[in-house]
């Protein structure tokens, strides 16, 4: 009796030493063997890809080399990167990418939101039609936006000059003056409807009561929605913002399909420019820099996103 009470207490001041994520661990031992073949599923598919990518990256692999003698350079493939102008070159045109494709197609699928949040005939039929962009495949828009600002066949080169708007069509993505823009054009056209779809959804959170009541006491259409509407969407902005640049940080389809990073790199984005030196180049250490240095940025994107929900939880059930 004294032995297993002694063992008894043992183990008790083992369990109370334990403090953490060891000790929730622990009391749920259980539980974690019902999800370890996914754990190790998970560990196969997703670890292990990481850390390999992690370890090429400090590797020098030149093209003529097979990857198993693959040459330890340290940071060098770091320090290459940072000192590149073409790095530099294709970080603004990321930055650019992301932040206005953003930010556009937040705008104008909030403002688009609002407008068919109203009751008017053939609300239904429009909606279906707004979604259209976002439901079609992204290669097939990818070509029919590269015919569309073709410069000998394009639609939009045509309609220019029959306007007289133009001596001759324009080079809409053979110019490294436009085609950046162009793309993000392209970009903002299939977006938008998910934004729009995100904010119609906050849009049926707010609560009439509150909007009527706003009216009576006299406030105007911009300080009921600056007052009682935008703040109940507040939570769902911030989702559908990052959700946005999360996408638009990775996107890879439209832009390579439609330029494949040129003319002269003034297109290419971080995703682009890492696929064309992998599978282009075959310089596999660079590449793998260049990925981890994406993979901490979606990271910390990702941490805001994961953030922005665990507040909207907490907010809801304090609510």
């Amino acid at each position: 009796m004294t032995i297993v009470s002694g063992k008894t207490e043992a183990r008790l001041r083992l369990q109370s030493g334990w403090s953490g994520l060891p000790r929730k661990i622990w009391q749920h031992r259980a539980d974690y063997a019902y999800v370890l073949p996914a754990i190790a599923v998970m560990l196969v598919v997703i670890a292990y890809p990481i850390y390999y990518t992690i370890e090429l990256s400090f590797f020098n692999t030149p093209p003529g080399l097979q990857l198993r003698d693959k040459i330890f350079v340290g940071f060098n493939n770091y320090t290459a990167i940072l000192t590149s102008q073409v790095f530099w070159q294709v970080t603004l045109n990321t930055l650019v990418w992301t932040f206005a494709s953003t930010f556009i197609s937040f705008v104008l699928g909030f403002a688009t939101a609002l407008a068919l949040h109203r009751d008017f005939i053939g609300r239904g039929v429009l909606r279906a039609i707004l979604i259209i962009p976002w439901v079609i495949s992204a290669v097939a828009a990818s070509y029919i936006w590269k015919w569309i600002y073709h410069s000998d066949f394009g639609i939009i080169g045509a309609v220019l000059v029959e306007l007289g708007l133009a001596d001759r069509p324009p080079n809409f993505i053979d110019s490294v003056s436009t085609v950046l823009p162009s793309l993000i054009v392209v970009n903002i056209w299939r977006e938008f409807p998910f934004a729009m779809i995100m904010m119609m959804a906050g849009l049926q959170t707010v609560p009439d009561q509150l909007l009527r009541a706003a009216k009576v006491d006299g406030a105007n259409a911009w300080q009921r929605f600056w007052h009682v509407t935008f703040p109940h969407l507040r939570n769902v902005s911030t989702v559908t913002i990052l959700l946005l640049a999360v996408a638009n940080f990775n996107s890879f389809i439209i832009p390579w399909i439609m330029t494949g990073g040129g003319p002269s790199n003034a297109s290419h984005i971080w995703i682009t420019h890492i696929y064309e030196l992998a599978f282009g180049r075959q310089r596999w250490g660079v590449a793998a820099a260049y990925s981890v240095l994406l993979f901490l940025i979606l990271m910390t994107l990702g941490y805001f996103y994961v953030r922005a929900l665990n507040g909207n939880e907490r907010r809801e059930a304090n609510a």
